[in-house]
């Protein structure tokens, strides 16, 4: 079930949005993202209205901050210090080792579970998990898979373009990541700096943006020419495509790295979860 089944058409141009919104389950009430505030909130003022005992809540607070299960510790803590799901990184983890963590989360947490660069056979396990729950799941090209659950309305507005088509497994993850995070979630595709008329036509979509994530291999140079003319910030992703001097995305990261448009950050090689993340964080605090 990837994220996006037609990512982008070409003919006429069709803008690809993706919200939390539709990502939520069809016909499912849309919550707010603190329900593991609200579930604390209720076994707290349980024990005060003396409707729980003490022991109850001790024991349903027992696993507050982590699990230990062994090969992992599993950190339920985040959706209360963070206000946003778990992401787990699935390389190098058995398929039974990263299963039983996603399902530790889902039956100790309220909220997502967003769990990256996952294998054929780990996702074939991840599916088996979200059908037996009956919870919602989006997945994309890159390993990246999210179990919706009490998602939020989504605020503020996170602009993704990709040098070209080949960005585009990275850019759905960012995009899958900023969506889970809360954010309303725009792509556009095959904007690079070959063609940059193209990148004018997308203009008045570059000046509504919050933030704008720039995913782009080759030589990289889209970055700095979108943070030449935004007013906003810019989070660009190198990405490992090219040959020969790209050196696997070593030339789009230290292009990035060395931007002179201010307001340009970078993130890894490939790191469409990271640069995702930040910016559903960025659109998210601006718009409150």
């Amino acid at each position: 079930m990837p994220i996006l089944e037609t990512p982008v058409k070409y003919a006429p141009r069709e803008v690809t949005k993706l919200a939390a919104k539709d990502l939520q389950s069809p016909g499912a009430t849309l919550e707010r993202a603190d329900g593991f505030r609200g579930w604390l909130h209720s076994v707290l003022t349980g024990v005060a209205n003396r409707r729980v005992s003490v022991e109850e809540a001790a024991e349903s607070l027992r696993d507050l901050s982590f699990s230990d299960i062994g090969f992992a510790k599993v950190d339920h803590h985040r959706e209360l210090r963070q206000g946003v799901c778990e992401f787990v990184y699935a390389d190098g983890k058995t398929t039974t080792q990263l299963v039983e963590i996603v399902k530790r989360l889902l039956r100790r947490n309220r909220g997502s579970v967003l769990v990256t660069r996952a294998s054929s056979d780990q996702l074939a396990g991840l599916r088996r998990v979200s059908a037996g729950m009956d919870l919602p799941r989006r997945e994309t090209r890159s390993g990246a898979f999210a179990i919706m659950r009490q998602l939020s309305k989504p605020h503020g507005r996170v602009l993704i373009v990709t040098g070209g088509t080949a960005d585009l497994p990275v850019a759905e993850e960012a995009a899958l990541a900023a969506a889970v995070v809360g954010a309303d979630v725009q792509l556009e595709a095959d904007v690079g700096v070959a063609g940059l008329h193209r990148l004018g036509a997308i203009q008045q979509d570059l000046n509504k943006a919050d933030v704008v994530v720039v995913a782009a291999g080759m030589e990289g140079a889209l970055a700095s020419v979108v943070g030449g003319l935004v007013a906003c910030p810019v989070i660009a992703c190198p990405t490992s495509v090219g040959y020969g001097a790209t050196f696997g995305g070593l030339a789009a990261l230290l292009s990035m790295l060395s931007s002179c448009a201010p307001g340009v950050v970078c993130v890894n090689i490939d790191d469409g979860v990271g640069a995702g993340y930040a910016a559903g964080l960025i659109a998210r605090r601006s718009s409150t």
